[in-house]
């Protein structure tokens, strides 16, 4: 059997609850044909980044699939008949990932630096030594005729 990662998008207007029970059915029907669901994730409620039947956010699921090509035909087939899920994508994987998911790893972003970061922030760094005079009579003092 092969190993597939298994990602769909579910509509903005489902609960969590309904997200989940969508999940269940289609384990159901990888294993009815001969297949297993091994990791199951479900990344919540995300913004898309363009929108998809109306949608500004789905609900994401992420499941891996040890299970023939058959049971990933048939449960393919049945996500394009509902219309709960808005976009799937399977892909053929050599094994599978321990652990969490990238998307399921919190990274601090308390970590990075603000706006201490040296060169940026203060503009006025003052003359640059590496510059001359400027040529050609354009050398920047007050007009004498202003006063």
């Amino acid at each position: 059997m092969a190993l597939y990662e298994h990602v769909f998008l579910a509509r903005q207007d489902m609960s969590a609850q309904q997200v989940d029970a969508l999940v269940e059915q289609y384990k159901g029907v990888i294993e009815a044909n001969g297949g297993k669901v091994g990791r199951i994730e479900n990344w919540g409620l995300k913004s898309l980044t363009y929108r998809i039947n109306k949608n500004r956010k789905a609900h994401y699921a992420l499941m891996d699939i040890d299970a023939p090509a058959a049971a990933v035909h048939e449960m393919e087939r049945q996500m394009r008949i509902n219309e709960d899920v808005l976009r799937y994508m399977t892909i053929a994987v050599e094994k599978h990932e321990e652990g969490p998911s990238a998307m399921m790893q919190k990274r601090d972003r308390d970590d990075r630096p603000r706006g201490d970061r040296p060169g940026f922030g203060d503009r006025d760094r003052g003359p640059r030594p590496d510059r001359g005079p400027r040529e050609g009579g354009f050398d920047r003092r007050p007009r004498e005729d202003r006063a």
